[in-house]
C-alpha cells in the first residue's frame, strides 16, 4: 500500500503541475500519466526513508524528517486498512533497540490511529520508567477494551509516580474491573497513590466506587481529606449522569454535612440539582 501525503490531491497537483512546467520550459512534453507516476515515487520514497530515520531518531533530531508519517496519518482518517497497516509499522519500531524518542513519537502516533492489534507491542512500555506516560497516552485513547485491560494487568507492576499515572489512566477510561484493586490502594501508605486512587473510583462513578469512597471518608488521612470529598463529589456526579439518582443524593445528603465550607456547599449545589429545584 502506498502512503500519501495529507492534503493528497492539493499536494499532488501542485507537483505534477510542477512536473509538466519544467517539462514546458525545458521544450519536453511530459505525459500527465509518467508526472502522476513520478510523484506518487517521490511520496513513497519520502515516507520510507522517514521510517529509516525512525530507527535513529533522538530528541536533537530534526523532527521535519517525520513529516512524511505525520502526514500519512492524517492522510488514513476514515480509511480503516491503511490505518491498520501504518499502525502495524509504527508498532514495529517499538520492539527494537530505537531510542526512546522515536519510541515516544510512535506511542504519540498510535494514540490517533491505533487498534487492539497494537496494545502488545505499547504495553510492555508501561513499567518503563521514561516511556510509561506516553504508553499511557496511547492506551487511554485506543478504543478497545484490550488497551484498558493492559493497564490493569500493569498496576501491581508498578510503583511511585508511574503506578499514580497507571491509576490516573484507569480512572480516565473509567474501567470498572479496577475498582477492587483501586478500593485496596485507598489504604496505601504513599498518599500519592491513595489519593490517585479516590480519584479515580471518583471518576469511575459506579456504586460500588461510591461504596469504597464512602468508608475512605470516615477514615481519610488529614492530608486527603480535601481529596477524599472532591472524589465522592465527582461520582455523586458521574452517577447522576447514569441515571442513578438515589446514588447521587446519598452521597451529596452525606457531604452536605462536611466541616469544610466549599464540599458543603458544593454538596448542597448538587443535592439541589439532583432533586430539580432552583440553586
Amino acid at each position: 500500500m502506498t502512503f500519501k501525503k495529507g492534503n493528497e490531491m492539493l499536494h499532488k497537483t501542485n507537483a505534477i503541475i510542477s512536473l509538466l512546467v519544467v517539462g514546458l520550459l525545458l521544450g519536453a512534453a511530459v505525459p500527465l500519466a509518467v508526472a502522476d507516476e513520478a510523484v506518487d515515487k517521490a511520496f513513497e520514497t519520502a515516507f520510507e526513508t522517514a521510517f529509516e530515520t525512525l530507527k535513529t531518531y533522538d530528541w536533537a533530531t530534526d523532527r521535519g524528517l517525520l513529516k512524511p508519517i505525520d502526514d500519512a496519518v492524517v492522510a488514513s482518517y476514515g480509511k480503516p486498512d491503511q490505518q491498520r497497516e501504518l499502525s502495524a509499522k509504527l508498532s514495529a519500531v517499538l520492539g527494537t533497540d530505537a531510542k526512546d524518542a522515536g519510541k515516544d513519537y510512535v506511542c504519540r502516533k498510535l494514540s490517533l490511529i491505533g487498534s487492539a492489534a497494537n496494545v502488545p507491542a505499547i504495553s510492555p512500555l508501561l513499567t518503563n520508567e521514561k516511556l510509561s506516560h506516553m504508553a499511557r497516552y496511547a492506551l487511554e485513547r485506543i478504543p478497545a477494551p484490550e488497551a484498558v485491560a493492559a493497564m490493569r494487568d500493569a498496576l501491581p507492576k508498578v510503583s511511585g509516580m508511574l503506578k499514580q499515572g497507571v491509576i490516573n489512566s484507569l480512572g480516565a477510561r473509567r474501567d470498572a474491573q479496577s475498582t477492587t484493586a483501586l478500593a485496596a490502594l485507598l489504604a496505601d501508605k504513599d498518599t500519592g497513590i491513595a489519593g490517585a486512587a479516590a480519584a479515580a473510583l471518583g471518576n469511575i462513578g459506579t456504586p460500588e466506587a461510591a461504596k469504597a469512597l464512602g468508608a475512605f471518608q470516615a477514615k481519610a488521612p488529614k492530608e486527603l481529606t480535601i481529596i477524599a470529598a472532591d472524589a465522592y463529589l465527582t461520582c455523586a456526579e458521574r452517577l447522576l449522569a447514569d441515571g442513578k439518582k438515589m446514588g447521587a443524593m446519598m452521597i451529596y445528603k452525606a457531604l452536605s454535612k462536611s466541616k469544610i465550607k466549599n464540599v458543603r456547599l458544593a454538596a448542597i449545589r448538587g443535592l439541589l440539582a439532583a432533586t430539580g429545584k432552583k440553586k
